[in-house]
């Protein structure tokens, strides 16, 4: 079975080196990824700990790599998984941010255009803060 999926994403002025550099370190997170957590996480063994409205989430991101994969596992104070799939790729001079949101079940159409809301503007404020 597969998910729905949207692909949202944002072209930044920067290299794909300098965003990938920013946006794969964990501790700048809560400076642009606020949906994610407005704390700054912690670092709790191999994963991350961020403090979110539903509790704690813990993340596990990939390892860094050349291929500008950022893609992360948010586990869920229930226990559930949700895998982000996150790219930087090279667009021109800059680059190309983006992200799939998968539509899970029982997520309705307002709470499904609302994650994809919140996602593009978290991914706007990731590109402020790198054209600044």
């Amino acid at each position: 079975m597969t998910y729905p999926s949207r692909q949202i994403s944002v072209s930044i002025n920067r290299t794909v080196g300098d965003v990938y550099d920013f946006a794969a370190n964990p501790e700048n997170m809560n400076l642009w990824a606020q949906g994610l957590s407005r704390a700054k996480l912690i670092k709790s063994g191999e994963e991350w700990v961020a403090a979110s409205p539903m509790g704690n989430v813990k993340i596990r991101f990939s390892p860094k790599n050349n291929f500008g994969v950022l893609d992360h596992d948010v586990t869920l104070p229930s226990g559930v998984v949700n895998h982000n799939p996150l790219r930087v790729v090279k667009n021109g001079e800059g680059s190309e941010v983006i992200f799939t949101l998968y539509r899970l079940p029982k997520v309705s159409d307002a709470d499904f255009e609302k994650d994809q809301s919140a996602v593009l503007t978290d991914l706007k404020a990731l590109k402020s803060i790198l054209e600044k």
